[in-house]
This record gives C-alpha cells, sequence and structure tokens, in this order.
C-alpha cells in the first residue's frame, strides 16, 4: 500500500485493514528524511511499514514535464505510476493500493497504464477510496484520525510532492514553487481513533 502520511492513503490502508495483511510503503529520493515521518505516522495507525528508493532519474523527468507544461499534474503523474511500477516488480507482489480517490485531480493513473502494469507483472491494483467523494472521505476522517491539515508548504507530510519541491527550491530557488504550484491543502495522520459509530449504507445491486 502507498503510504504518503495523510489522510487518503491512511484511510484507504484502515479499509483493506479486514481483507489484507497490509503493509504500507513510502517511496522516496533521499533527498530529505520523508521515510521517517511515513515511519511514525504508519506506527501510529498501527501498520507495518517499510521505505522504497526511487531511481533518482523518475525524479529528473518529472522535473523536465513540470518545467515544460508549467504545472505538476503531468511530473506527480510520472512519479506515482513509477512507484507502483517499483512495487510491482518486487518478486512477491500480488497487491497494490493507493489513496488515489474519485475528486482527485492528481496523481490519477490512466486505467491503460495500470492494466499495462497489472499483465507485466501479474499484480493487482486497488484503489479503495475511488469511489468516495470529498464529503464520504471528510466523514471517515472524523471517525477514525486525528490529523493536521493546512497549506502544502507548511504541513509535515511524506509524499511524492515534499522531495519534488525541494529539487525545485535546490535548482530554481523557492520562488518558483510557488509559480509552479498551486495552493492546495494537504494532510498528515497524527493517530489514529476508534469509530464513534455506524451509519446505515444503502447499497443497490444488479445481481
Amino acid at each position: 500500500m502507498l503510504f504518503s502520511g495523510g489522510k487518503d492513503s491512511s484511510l484507504a490502508a484502515i479499509l483493506l485493514e479486514p481483507f489484507f495483511e497490509v503493509e504500507l510503503v513510502t517511496c522516496t529520493f533521499s533527498l530529505l528524511p520523508v521515510g521517517d515521518v511515513a515511519e511514525e505516522a504508519a506506527k501510529r495507525l498501527g501498520f507495518a511499514h517499510r521505505v522504497v528508493r526511487l531511481d533518482m532519474s523518475v525524479l529528473e523527468r518529472a522535473y523536465e514535464l513540470i518545467i515544460q507544461d508549467g504545472f505538476p499534474r503531468s511530473a506527480i503523474n510520472h512519479i506515482h505510476l513509477a512507484a507502483i511500477e517499483r512495487l510491482a516488480k518486487e518478486k512477491d507482489a500480488m497487491f497494490i493500493a493507493d489513496g488515489v480517490r474519485r475528486d482527485d485531480r492528481v496523481p490519477v493513473p490512466e486505467m491503460s497504464q495500470i492494466r499495462s502494469i497489472e499483465d507485466r507483472y501479474g499484480v493487482s491494483y486497488m484503489s479503495p477510496l475511488k469511489g468516495c467523494g470529498r464529503g464520504v472521505v471528510d466523514e471517515l476522517v472524523q471517525r477514525y484520525l486525528v490529523i493536521a491539515e493546512g497549506q502544502s508548504d507548511s504541513v509535515i507530510k511524506a509524499d511524492y510532492e515534499t522531495e519534488f519541491r525541494e529539487l525545485i527550491r535546490r535548482r530554481a530557488g523557492a520562488q518558483r514553487i510557488s509559480e509552479l504550484f498551486p495552493a492546495h491543502m494537504q494532510s498528515h495522520v497524527i493517530e489514529r481513533k476508534k469509530a464513534s459509530g455506524k451509519e446505515v449504507a444503502m447499497i443497490c445491486t444488479h445481481d
């Protein structure tokens, strides 16, 4: 399960927990100690965790894409797909999951790309939050998580963007970061809490 230490990947892990032995995996380029940040969040959630290093060429290509496009969509999607493929290559890999949800603009891998990875490596990909809108996610967060939330440059986190921003800062300066990345909210998990209760979900089927 790809894990950034944020609310989406944390909720996805909790949703999978009744059905799978969940291992959280944080991908890093070793520019910043994001693995340590994610490890602490994983420990508080109660999941096993490990760090996987992605090849620096992935980040270099992402840098080319964001400079070319002037916005981060293609670049972040490139890193996310590289992370999925990196895990798919592992010998014992069977299932790979992430925290992508219905309303996300990025990362949003194309189904043709996912099917290609599944076919080439014999794995299955899951996004437990893919059918969930913001209202559902907010309700689940309220029930299951304590989080810190704020603008992306002010929240401690372990996602791809953290190290990507650091590379841009080193090469083009801090001002360039604000020019390339639109302001947006991000989260970091502080701890897990028990659900306050259950609601009835209406399910329609065609079986």
